[in-house]
């Protein structure tokens, strides 16, 4: 079966010999010029590969909607900007990020790395064990292996963890949890994502009051420990 990829790209020549040389290396391609209907279109796709510059709403925006719609689906970046700001503002969402102008070589060889981390995941059954969570990456799932039980969160909540799983490990700010989450300005001394954390650990945690998990790094902001 091919790996199907969504191509969003609105410059025609570009699009056009980058969709003829992967359909020629066996992937199934739909391209769209403009970030409009992406949502939709990325149902079922394996990757996505998206430019930064396009009408209407920026790839950065797009990509982000993408993540949080599909989490578990790879996202390459396309850019002319070479900036480390563009490329981590890239980077806080995406799994690579290729600078213009890129050899197609590069590009299918990027696609194939990010195909197999996808695949070893999909292979290994998407299960992630945290402590005594099972995380069912695909099905959106969370159990709690010591009660059999499903843990439901809300969609907030949901959003949360998943940007914290993206980057296990890492520290995240309050700020680029929020902007990450809410898509807007974070303000400094807003509690709104301090409660969805309380809540958060409440249902995750064995001991909310003292968390293993969701982790605070204290002045800086939080992370989700690696297993």
């Amino acid at each position: 079966m091919k790996n199907k990829l969504l191509y969003i790209e609105d410059d025609t020549e570009i699009a056009t010999w980058v969709r003829e040389d992967l359909e020629d290396r066996g992937y199934e391609v739909t391209w769209l010029g403009s970030g409009e209907g992406a949502v939709e279109a990325a149902a079922g796709c394996s990757l996505v590969i998206l430019d930064v510059m396009l009408p209407g709403l920026d790839g950065f925006t797009i990509g982000q909607r993408l993540k949080k719609e599909y989490p578990a689906v790879p996202i390459v970046m396309l850019s002319a900007r070479t900036s480390i700001d563009d490329k981590l503002h890239g980077l806080d969402f995406a799994d690579d990020y290729v600078t213009k102008p890129f050899h197609p070589d590069e590009l299918a060889a990027r696609i194939e790395v990010q195909l197999r981390k996808a695949g070893a995941a999909v292979s290994s059954n998407n299960v992630l064990k945290l402590d005594h969570l099972a995380i069912y990456e695909k099905d959106n799932r969370i159990v709690n292996e010591q009660t059999g039980e499903e843990i439901i969160l809300s969609g907030k909540q949901f959003h949360i963890f998943a940007y914290l799983l993206r980057h296990m490990g890492m520290i995240r700010t309050k700020e680029q949890i929020y902007e990450a989450v809410w898509n807007e300005s974070y303000l400094d001394g807003d509690k709104t994502l301090m409660v969805h954390i309380r809540h958060l650990r409440e249902k995750l945690e064995l001991d909310p009051a003292n968390p293993v998990i969701i982790q605070t790094v204290r002045g800086v902001g939080y992370r989700v420990k690696k297993p």
